[in-house]
């Protein structure tokens, strides 16, 4: 359709068994005012050939591109973003579920609460055997609580292109590898933007309920990092900084204790 309100950002790597499933899921949209553009970040598989079966079958709907050599989630989100001439910008990943009616609840929302330049919902993590936790906490993010922890999920957000050509998109830093999106919302809550949580679960995160201590301990150094950024860019007090110690502490738990604490913060304990 022409001139629609949403693009959605989608970097695309080695997902070839799962891709289908998530773009059928946006084709299941209530809100069909949209556009998707997908990068593929030099697969080894057959993720691209998967995606250009949509482009030929909706040429008007999706637009691919690629990376000559992988260059991580951070330059392929920005790659996406030169493509996008929307009003809003919405995320997806290539291995994911958007619920039916997520576009058009936080489309809703923007439209009707514009002091919001950010929302996102709650996400529910599924494997091949079922739902097994979501993620908690909703209502407006405070610019104290962003040295916690990271105050948006990053896949179910829908933000507006103004926040984003403000900062300039993503920062491509190694400092920042896994955490890009934490860093985005530091950027953008100290160029005066701010956001907002909806209490309704919208998406659907695949995910290995056993992989406990699968990040890198130099990813929570970079964690780390982006809490300190946070403190510095947003003027708070410097007790916050205090918040910079939690993924470094989190990195050296015991497996057995990380796993219980993971798992009870999935089921919202």
């Amino acid at each position: 359709m022409s001139n629609p309100e949403i693009s959605i950002i989608m970097g695309i790597y080695n997902c070839e068994s799962t891709l289908d499933e998530a773009i059928e899921s946006i084709l299941s949209q209530t809100y069909t005012s949209w556009k998707m553009i997908m990068c593929d970040d030099a697969s080894s598989d057959n993720t691209y050939s998967v995606a250009q079966k949509y482009v030929e079958k909706y040429p008007e709907k999706f637009i691919l591109i690629k990376n000559e050599k992988n260059m991580g989630l951070n330059y392929t989100l920005n790659h996406c973003l030169q493509y996008a001439d929307t009003k809003y910008v919405a995320r997806m990943d290539g291995d994911d579920i958007s619920l039916p009616e997520r576009f058009e609840k936080e489309v809703t929302f923007l439209k009707e609460n514009p002091e919001y330049a950010i929302v996102s919902a709650q996400m529910e993590c599924f494997d091949e055997s079922g739902v097994f936790g979501k993620s908690g906490g909703f209502g407006e993010a405070k610019r104290e609580d962003i040295p916690k922890n990271t105050p948006f999920c990053h896949a179910p957000c829908m933000v507006l292109k103004e926040a984003y050509d403000a900062v300039g998109g993503y920062s491509v830093s190694n400092k920042l590898l896994r955490v890009e999106d934490y860093e985005l919302w530091v950027k953008m809550y100290a160029a005066g933007y701010k956001g907002y949580n909806l209490p309704e679960v919208l998406y659907r995160m695949r995910d290995d309920r056993n992989a406990t201590k699968r990040r890198k301990f130099r990813y929570r150094i970079n964690e780390a990092y982006v809490r300190y950024l946070a403190v510095k860019r947003l003027g708070l007090s410097k007790k916050y900084l205090i918040y910079m110690l939690r993924p470094i502490l989190v990195g050296i738990l015991p497996t057995w204790l990380y796993t219980l604490l993971h798992k009870k913060r999935l089921k919202g304990d």
